[in-house]
């Protein structure tokens, strides 16, 4: 794959520098620059692996609930095993526990984690111009404190040591499902989960602007977004997806639903894509696509959401709910965004009942040489 060329004299190009109040408890990492010119690669980009963690959190998932969520992830595992690398992190003490349920395919690291969401607690891998990584340090504060995170919160530095790749301060509080980027500066955002006193002091544009640096962006959308109502406070992964560059696929009901919290900001999130240009100007191509209706969970805030898929070389990972029709059109449109790549649609009801889904549970890592 192509990258495209970048800018210049935009954030993108800027060395991450550090803005004051910023930090895990309000306080700016202690380093002063980093070097410039990284970017993070488009996820369809050539990856090296795919990181995951193992939920072991009894604070988190009573003993029934942590089977179920942990039998999802060995599936997860073991599926994009078949397509790509798969590094799965855990404690030495789980690691037999572990072994038992994956494939050999599966490598195993000994990072201690406590919950499954390598999206927001893991590292955010960056690139410079001749395809070396790096990871952006997003700081990981359990969503704002709202769950504990003693080892999550130290996934992305454990990492980056073990890989020894340097760490490049941004000052941001945050999580990486709550920001997409398009690969091509054009970076998307619901600014309840960034612009946020429980991850942040700083401004909305202060915090943009630290994305843009942070991810090599030119342009940041911001939309409002919903707080308070879930623990990410609406993460936009969950909601729209950038497939290619300046084109995003949405998933929403035709209607508003005034009663719906999700639904008002999720079509207020549309307009503003609609009113929206990229970071070369040019205005936004939205795919849409319904959510599905007739589902197997009964559970009220289960998160049924097609677009929080995961790409990985050669293949597409991404739920399916039981809706027959909807699947299936789903299957369809992705095939459709994807060509060349295997649809694989799994049955993780238990992450969706935690609260997220496949994208929320991996993270990719570049090829070192994806860039070029």
């Amino acid at each position: 794959m192509q990258r495209r060329t970048l800018l210049k004299g935009g954030a993108g190009l800027a060395a991450l520098s550090l803005l004051p109040g910023c930090g895990e408890a309000g306080e700016a990492d202690t380093a002063e620059t980093a070097p410039a010119v990284f970017e993070m690669p488009l996820e369809s980009a050539p990856h090296e692996r795919t990181l995951m963690q193992w939920p072991v959190s009894l604070d988190v998932y009573d003993k029934p609930a942590l089977a179920r969520v942990q039998a999802s992830i060995a599936l997860i595992a073991n599926t994009i095993s078949r397509h790509e690398p798969v590094a799965l992190m855990c404690a030495p003490e789980y690691k037999a526990a572990v072994r038992a349920k994956v494939s050999e395919a599966v490598e195993i690291w000994d990072i201690p984690t406590d919950d499954l969401w390598c999206r927001d607690s893991g590292p955010t891998f960056v690139q410079d111009e001749s395809g070396a990584l790096a990871v952006a340090h997003i700081r990981f504060n359990g969503w704002g404190r709202k769950q504990p995170h003693a080892n999550d919160a130290l996934i992305a530095e454990r990492v980056a040591k073990r890989l020894k790749l340097p760490l490049l301060p941004t000052g941001l509080v945050g999580e990486q499902g709550g920001v997409e980027h398009d690969g091509a500066g054009t970076l998307l955002a619901h600014a309840s989960c960034w612009a946020n006193p429980n991850r942040s002091s700083e401004t909305q544009d202060q915090i943009g602007d630290r994305l843009l640096r942070a991810l090599g962006g030119e342009k940041m959308i911001w939309a409002p977004g919903v707080a308070g109502k879930d623990i990410t406070d609406y993460h936009i992964d969950a909601l729209a997806r950038f497939v290619a560059p300046g084109k995003v696929l949405i998933q929403l009901g035709a209607e508003v639903d005034p009663d719906d919290p999700w639904s008002v900001s999720g079509h207020e999130t549309l307009r503003i894509l609609q009113g929206a240009t990229d970071a070369f100007g040019r205005k936004l191509e939205i795919i849409r696509l319904d959510d599905p209706v007739d589902i197997r969970s009964r559970k009220a805030d289960f998160v049924a959401s097609y677009v929080n898929y995961y790409v990985c070389n050669g293949a597409v990972i991404a739920a399916q709910f039981g809706d027959k029709a909807a699947d299936a059109k789903a299957r369809e449109l992705l095939g459709s965004l994807y060509p060349g790549r295997v649809i694989e649609m799994l049955d993780i009801d238990p992450i969706g009942e935690s609260g997220g889904g496949i994208h929320c549970a991996t993270q990719q890592m570049p090829a070192a040489l994806s860039f070029k």
